[in-house]
């Protein structure tokens, strides 16, 4: 009898599934949400096309609602080209006259049709084996001339006049996916050329989309220093783009950001197209990839309610484990959660931290800090103890206390000081469990 045996999984198979348990709460929360996906032409120039489509066939059957908005910028210069015509543009808007909009209106189709003939696939061994993407589109932009501007007359250069946002969301509840091309009528039957990214802006917020997503030219904002920035409010936006350069593309898209945000949209997400999986990255990791704007700041701290004791178990039980903490069961931390802040970050709980005071003698325990590994170097650790040093604060406590057996260090680095057991609270001390050996710090408030 031949018995089989299995190997030990590869490092990259755990890493794997480590990954997929990281993504599966994204994956959750983000089933019936909408996300308007904005690109330029570029994105079919250079190369990059094959795996963006690929990806949004992912995001299409995890059940995300998705608008795509795409540009041709490239294509209709090539076009002119071909046909001996010098491109104009004024404040970066292109001036299209009547043999500007010919090659327009052919460059937009034949971008259109590339474009749905990639979501169409459906070959074995490919990322879209088995995927039906039906991809709809329609009259759902209503258009106006530009008009004279500086004295330049953009002449079928357009702006958005309205969005017909019932339409949209009637395609998108039959689950399909909707494609928009930035060319728009008026209400007397002229064509007029516009600017994705300003197409993108107004459907995002016409249809309140919970993200706003567009595959630019740089991997995301950069501060006065050059360095990328991970996250930022719209208020810190606003104060960015008078004072720090961009990229390109950037810079055009960052001021229908902020009204975006303004406008009801849920978030603004800022992608190097040039990147592979881009998009998986920013929405299924926890560290993100590019630049996330929001309304208010990513992360939270807020107090503890009993929904959170299975993501506080999740969060300490590895720590529990290992012996940094002592076991606390779910019975115990559901009659205790009272005493439980913990910090959210993107909706999900990355930190947590007790607060247990004795009153008699001012004194309280600061316990079960914990950080998940991925957010140990974003400072929630420091936000905690603030937290937890406030609170006791304000029940008029005189000193605050913590038994630990592996961060002494970072706790006498902020400002604890270490001290026998015979200086813990009475009750506590009844309770000091001398075969584990913990250091006492304590700190005066």
């Amino acid at each position: 009898m031949t018995i089989e045996t299995r190997e030990t999984p590869p490092e990259s198979d755990t890493r794997l599934v480590a990954w997929v348990r990281q993504a599966a709460p994204y994956i959750h929360a983000f089933r019936g949400r909408t996300f308007v996906v904005a690109f330029g032409g570029e994105v079919l120039a250079d190369g990059a096309a094959q795996a963006l489509m690929y990806d949004i066939a992912l995001l299409d059957s995890m059940g995300i609602r998705l608008v795509l908005v795409h540009g041709a910028r490239p294509q209709i210069d090539a076009e002119m080209h071909d046909r001996n015509l010098e491109p104009r543009f004024h404040k970066g808007l292109r001036v299209t006259d009547a043999a500007a909009l010919e090659c327009v209106k052919r460059a937009m189709g034949v971008t259109r049709i590339e474009i749905e003939a990639l979501l169409s696939q459906g070959l074995p061994n490919t990322p879209m084996a088995g995927a039906f993407l039906r991809v709809t589109g329609g009259n759902f932009i209503t258009a106006r001339p530009v008009g004279v501007v500086d004295g330049v007359d953009f002449q079928y250069t357009g702006a958005v006049r309205k969005v017909i946002a019932e339409e949209i969301q009637g395609d998108l509840a039959q689950e399909n996916v909707v494609l928009i091309t930035p060319i728009g009528a008026s209400p007397t039957g002229e064509i007029f050329n516009l600017a994705w990214e300003e197409v993108a802006e107004a459907v995002a917020v016409a249809i309140q989309a919970d993200k706003l997503i567009y595959l630019s030219d740089a991997p995301g904002l950069v501060d006065r220093k050059g360095i990328a920035i991970d996250a930022l409010t719209v208020d810190e936006a606003e104060q960015l783009q008078r004072k720090t350069e961009q990229a390109p593309e950037i810079s055009r898209v960052l001021p229908g950001s902020i009204r975006a945000l303004r406008g009801g949209v849920g978030r603004v997400h800022f992608l190097d197209r040039k990147a592979d999986g881009a998009m998986l990255m920013e929405f299924f990791t926890r560290d993100g990839y590019g630049t996330v704007m929001t309304q208010d700041p990513l992360a939270r701290l807020r107090d503890a309610s009993i929904d959170d004791v299975g993501a506080i178990l999740g969060l300490i039980e590895p720590l529990e484990v290992d012996g940094t903490l002592v076991k606390r069961g779910r019975e115990r931390l559901e009659m205790e959660i009272t005493r439980f802040s913990v910090v959210e970050h993107d909706g999900v709980i990355v930190g947590c931290a007790a607060l247990y005071p004795f009153s008699g003698e001012k004194a309280a325990e600061l316990a079960c800090l914990a950080v998940t590994p991925e957010f140990r170097r974003a400072g929630y650790g420091d936000q905690l103890r603030k937290h937890i040093e406030t609170r006791a604060k304000k029940m008029k406590l005189k000193k605050l206390f913590v038994l630990t057996t592996r961060t002494a260090h970072w706790f006498v680095e902020r400002g604890f000081v270490e001290a026998e057991p015979d200086a813990l609270p009475t009750a506590r001390r009844e309770f000091y469990n001398y075969q584990r050996r913990s250091k006492v710090l304590v700190k005066t408030l």
